[in-house]
């Protein structure tokens, strides 16, 4: 009998009765967290690209992609916020005389780095 494609490339069976299985491994579990923004990146895909959702599902790097958006977006995320706050003199300053402006302030540059992130990078 000459070997399969899959015993061609290092595949191995085991003999179950009169059946030959295949010794199969799943492939390693990413532990990297899937946050909001994963979530969001999830959601979006199942939703408005299932093509692209279905063969990332189905080649196992679904959960690598997702954790990847994550990362991506928190490092945006923090370095936008930073840069705006920087740029518009939102300062410890204002932060100790005038708190609700501070926050007034902070909240506006969050949102709009929220936006920002979910425009170029979760529905890109």
């Amino acid at each position: 009998m000459t070997d399969t494609l899959f015993e061609q490339f290092g595949g191995t069976y085991t003999k179950q009765g009169d059946y030959l299985l295949p010794n199969l491994t799943p492939p390693e579990k990413d532990v990297r967290p899937v946050g909001i923004w994963g979530e969001r990146r999830l959601r979006y895909l199942k939703h408005n690209h299932k093509v692209l959702y279905y063969n990332l599902l189905t080649s196992g790097k679904l959960h690598s992609h997702l954790a990847d958006t994550e990362e991506q977006a928190q490092q945006l995320f923090l370095r936008l916020v930073k840069e705006l706050a920087e740029k518009e003199g939102v300062t410890e300053q204002l932060k100790s005389t005038d708190q609700m402006a501070w926050v007034r302030k902070m909240n506006n540059i969050r949102e709009r780095v929220r936006e920002i992130i979910n425009k170029d990078l979760i529905v890109e």
